[in-house]
């Protein structure tokens, strides 16, 4: 692949130090040429240094403008003559030197759509943070079709948008990142491929480290916005299924690998677990809910100006 048909693009936004870690990998890749677009949303760190640094394109937005989406399909536009882009967060930092030409290296297959690498957990993460990577992302690679959502469910959907790459006129013909979107812009993406006809290649070998130590509160609002997003797109659990199943595997999966390394954790595991439930399960409701509430219960609440600026409703 030539610098003219691979492109990187990091959304930053106050990257701190993980951020230079993430450009320094990128600066240490080989086996594939291409080209980085940073787009940071108001950073008041060094995070545009960074850029500027490594040099890297960099295209500055406001905070407000910045959408999970939206903004990349912004970026998308801008390198639209790629052949691939790749798609990286600020905070993953890929392992080794050759991650980056072993995801690009799926689209020797032309039934590829979009791939994502395999995420590890980052130095010093916590049992439960560590069984999170381990479970969803395996050892082995693997190839999705829509054939496979009978079998897989939802998780023939599943991708990531801290290490994937797309195809990019796979990415164009499916109508692009959509805008205004609370979280999960990469599983719209997905699907769309599926039921288009293309397939989703998941890359064991190609790797980041990456994961959250998010707190019980955090988990809550983040599955309170995963409620809000399947509300909103509803099509994708009418097509793929209910995530409730790849859940419970999920939790008795936790539950034997803390069982074996980390007993003492049980009790935060099962808290967890509860609040996740009763948070998604609420974010499905949302709409039942007083305006008021959506903000305090949800982890992305500039989603829900942007979604008052858009739609004109009264202050929420």
């Amino acid at each position: 692949m030539t610098r003219s048909t691979v492109s990187i693009v990091v959304p930053v936004f106050n990257g701190g130090e993980v951020w230079r870690r993430c450009a320094e990998a990128l600066s240490r890749q080989t086996g594939c040429e291409f080209r980085t677009l940073v787009v940071d949303s108001g950073s008041v760190d060094s995070s545009t240094e960074v850029a500027v640094e490594y040099g890297f394109q960099l295209l500055e937005i406001s905070k407000e403008e910045f959408d999970h989406g939206g903004t990349r399909q912004r970026a998308a536009r801008i390198l639209e003559d790629s052949e691939i882009i790749v798609y990286l967060t600020q905070d993953a930092v890929l392992e080794g030197t050759t991650s980056l030409a072993r995801i690009v290296s799926a689209f020797d297959d032309p039934r590829v759509g979009t791939a994502y690498g395999r995420q590890l957990p980052r130095e010093g993460a916590g049992p439960i943070e560590a069984h999170a990577r381990l479970f969803n992302y395996p050892a082995e690679s693997a190839l999705k079709t829509l054939d496979d959502a009978r079998r897989l469910g939802i998780k023939a959907a599943f991708t990531s948008n801290s290490f994937a790459a797309y195809r990019t006129t796979a990415l164009f013909g499916v109508g692009g990142f959509p805008e205004r979107l609370i979280l999960a812009e990469d599983q719209v993406v997905a699907a769309r491929m599926l039921k288009a006809g293309w397939a989703i290649a998941y890359v064991a070998d190609a790797c980041v480290r990456h994961s959250h130590d998010y707190s019980p509160v955090e988990e809550f609002k983040r599955y309170f916005d995963l409620g809000v997003f399947h509300r909103d797109h509803r099509w994708i659990l009418d097509e793929f299924g209910q995530p409730e199943g790849e859940g419970v595997r999920y939790v008795m999966s936790e539950l034997r690998y803390l069982a074996k390394r980390a007993p003492w954790a049980i009790p935060s595991a099962i808290a967890r677990t509860a609040g996740k439930y009763a948070g998604y399960k609420l974010g499905q409701r949302y709409d039942r809910l007083p305006r008021s509430l959506w903000r305090k219960l949800s982890m992305h609440r500039r989603y829900w100006d942007r979604m008052e600026r858009h739609s004109g409703l009264e202050s929420i």
